[in-house]
């Protein structure tokens, strides 16, 4: 369960959930894609996944799971094939709705179409009064639907991938740190971090495959 909620048992949860970043996306125009389709891995991208997929291949991995959106998709699919296991879509592991305001608009044109907000996100991501979806509900979504995912699971071991922030915010939200250090050692593309889940979960490792 989520932290700071009622404690489970450690027999009637997943032993550990892997939450992956999904990989490098071929993105030359330097889009702000957020949930945009047809944006997919670039060919770095798609190393930088089976990497990953090597990786957890001798895991006892029984489900993996994937925010819709096509960069995660392809990612899950490549870890998913490893196990002889299709991809579970979940649309609540998708992208932070923030992003939903700026998608669209190159990076260099921010300022100058929605002035000040990236300044505010880089200062202070829990305070933000334009965002479609703050990081506390974020940190909600995601974290939530980790724990209900973990639950399904009794023992074994799933893989959920999804995007930098979401991942990031779920993690300090399960593991009960600030929502504040969003910005603080985020995760990389295909970086694997392995949680344990309990009463307050225990981050066990983080790692980036052959350095992805």
């Amino acid at each position: 369960m989520v932290a700071g909620s009622r404690r489970v048992s450690l027999p009637n949860v997943a032993s550990l959930v892997h939450l992956v970043r999904h990989g490098e996306v071929e993105n030359p125009g330097n889009v702000i894609y957020a949930d945009l389709p047809g944006f997919h891995l670039s060919e770095r991208g798609r190393q930088q996944a089976a990497r990953a997929g090597s990786f957890l291949e001798n895991r006892a991995v029984e489900a993996v799971y994937t925010s819709p959106l096509d960069r995660a998709i392809e990612t899950a699919s490549v870890i998913a094939a490893h196990h002889g296991i299709e991809p579970q879509v979940i649309e609540r592991l998708t992208e932070w709705k923030l992003l939903s305001r700026w998608k669209g608009l190159l990076w260099e044109e921010l300022p100058e179409h929605r002035p000040g907000e990236l300044e505010a996100y880089l200062a202070d991501p829990t305070e933000m009064s334009f965002a479609l979806e703050s990081l506390q509900d974020l940190a909600g979504r995601i974290g939530e639907k980790v724990a209900d995912l973990a639950e399904r699971h009794p023992g074994g071991e799933i893989v959920a991938v999804s995007h930098q922030d979401p991942i990031q915010a779920a993690r300090l939200m399960l593991t009960g740190r600030a929502l504040g250090d969003l910005h603080r050692a985020k995760p990389r593309h295909c970086e694997v971090i392995s949680l344990a889940p309990g009463s307050k979960w225990t981050e066990k490792a983080r790692t980036v495959p052959e350095t992805c």
